[in-house]
């Protein structure tokens, strides 16, 4: 007998979970704020870790790091490809540069120089960005970055994570230090809920299952591990049993955690609140139809843009929310 639960999940978390409220009730920070915290350990804990920004410090929160090391930070103004351009610079020297911005224009504004200046020499750049995914509501399509993952993963030596909640942002944030080469981090621009304890094993390029099943598997990131766990409580009022994967690095993708869960479970369905194009769904079902095809449906934002409005309400419009993802496990199962 396989004995089911759940992984590094905090108990208050489960609490509410199990009382539908994670949601509503859940406490929980912007992984934004959470990026910025975790410069200031590694300020202390690395001479060369250098904090580039493109006028969006006090956004972001990283006036903290300046403060701290007023000599280890630079403010671009709105000039995306030339904060990229002098990082690319500073990483030959030694630095270790995190250039931040928001996604659509850290990906986007500046991809020629993200491109031919940092990856194709592979330098030792950490692209840092909040406002990822459609989590940035309120602001409206033109700050909505919902197709960073999905341009960061096409890129030749690109390393993609976005953790999700504040401890996962953390881990990523010092984990991206010591990772050899570039690295793209991705951040929420409005609260997610605290998920993790301190014993969850980050490592970069391995996913994690926070939730045991033997029925199918949701495959998350980012925002959306959050929702996936709700759906799976949902799922479970109805005597179905779902794992939950925490797919934190969308590239190098762990397909061995992947592939175990589609032999294991039969059916997957990936939740993310980036395009459905290209990213988390495309590349699982890229490994599944080479390797191990089963059933498998995608949650993410269709060949459209979002409009301004509240996060979750935005959520639920486009058919990303909790009960979406249990729906389309739903329609998983029954195609096995």
């Amino acid at each position: 007998m396989v004995e089911l639960g759940y992984h590094y999940i905090r108990s208050e978390v489960v609490r509410l979970l199990e009382a539908g409220a994670l949601l509503e009730e859940g406490p929980g920070e912007a992984t934004r704020y959470a990026y910025a915290e975790a410069l200031l350990v590694l300020g202390e804990r690395n001479p060369n870790v250098v904090v580039l920004n493109a006028d969006v410090a006090k956004s972001v929160n990283t006036t903290a790091f300046a403060a701290a090391f007023p000599e280890r930070e630079f403010n671009f103004g709105i000039a995306e490809q030339n904060m990229v351009a002098a990082a690319a610079g500073m990483a030959t020297t030694g630095l270790i540069p995190y250039a931040t911005s928001y996604a659509v224009f850290l990906t986007m504004r500046a991809l020629d120089q993200v491109r031919n200046s940092v990856h194709y020499p592979r330098l030792n750049v950490k692209l840092a960005s909040s406002h990822g995914g459609i989590t940035p509501g309120p602001d409206g399509p033109t700050h909505q970055g919902h197709e960073d993952l999905s341009l960061m993963r096409a890129i030749a030596n690109a390393t993609v994570v976005a953790g999700a909640d504040a401890w996962t942002t953390k881990l990523a944030t010092w984990a991206a230090a010591e990772w050899d080469g570039p690295v793209y981090l991705s951040f929420t621009r409005d609260p997610v809920p605290d998920l993790y304890t301190e014993s969850y094993p980050f490592r970069i390029g391995d996913a994690v299952v926070i939730r045991d099943g033997v029925d199918a598997t949701i495959v998350a990131i980012r925002d959306m591990v959050a929702q996936a766990l709700v759906a799976a409580e949902m799922l479970a009022q109805e005597g179905l049993s779902v794992r939950v994967i925490d797919c934190h690095t969308l590239k190098p993708l762990d397909t061995a955690t992947l592939l175990q869960a589609a032999e294991e479970t039969g059916a997957l369905v990936t939740a993310e609140s980036n395009t459905i194009l290209g990213g988390l769904g495309g590349a699982v079902a890229e490994i599944l139809v080479e390797h191990h095809p089963v059933p498998m449906q995608r949650i993410g934002l269709r060949d459209t843009f979002a409009e301004s409005g509240p996060y979750l309400d935005l959520l639920e419009k486009y058919g990303m929310s909790a009960r979406h993802i249990a729906a389309a496990v739903q329609q998983a199962i029954a195609r096995k």
